[in-house]
């Protein structure tokens, strides 16, 4: 049997859970935060941001969020809605460039039962894919396998939305 290897994973393992403690998401907690890079902030916009999912489903799982906390669509500005979608192409175009994946998943989960995880602040999810991603590792083993750290993506497609300014 071979041995997989992902020593970037024991901080999230062993890391402290991310909480804020006041009622805030963490997603607001990001948006608040000038440290880009510590919280894999790949650009920002206005009304809203991209980050890379700490706990992703593949590599390159973003998310979209608005620094608004809001929980369900009908909630967001119309600004806010506009500007989230045309951050999504513009991601998901950096992520083509950079990863070259042979589609996406984009989407979104509100509520619990639907999936959410962080209920209170909606976050649109865009998860580049590959033929053969989905192997026995994710199948039967609950586990994604990442064949590059976070903050290594993270800077690869900062420089390619930047490009795109």
């Amino acid at each position: 049997m071979e041995a997989l290897h992902a020593p970037w994973r024991i901080q999230y393992i062993l890391g402290p859970k991310q909480s804020t403690g006041d009622g805030c998401s963490i997603f607001t907690a990001i948006a608040q935060s000038g440290d880009d890079v510590a919280n894999h902030v790949i650009t920002r916009a206005r009304t809203s941001y991209a980050v890379l999912n700490s706990f992703p489903y593949n590599a390159g799982h973003v998310l979209v969020c608005p620094y608004r906390q809001v929980a369900d669509l009908p909630d967001l500005t119309d600004e806010e809605a506009l500007e989230m979608q045309q951050l999504l192409g513009r991601v998901q175009t950096a992520i083509r460039k950079v990863m070259r994946p042979d589609g996406f998943n984009i989407g979104l989960n509100l509520g619990k039962v639907a999936g959410a995880g962080i209920v209170e602040h909606l976050h649109w999810h865009i998860v580049p894919r590959w033929f053969g991603d989905t192997n026995f590792m994710p199948v039967t083993g609950s586990t994604a396998v990442l064949p590059e750290a976070l903050a290594d993506t993270a800077a690869k497609l900062r420089a390619a939305l930047a490009e795109n300014v």
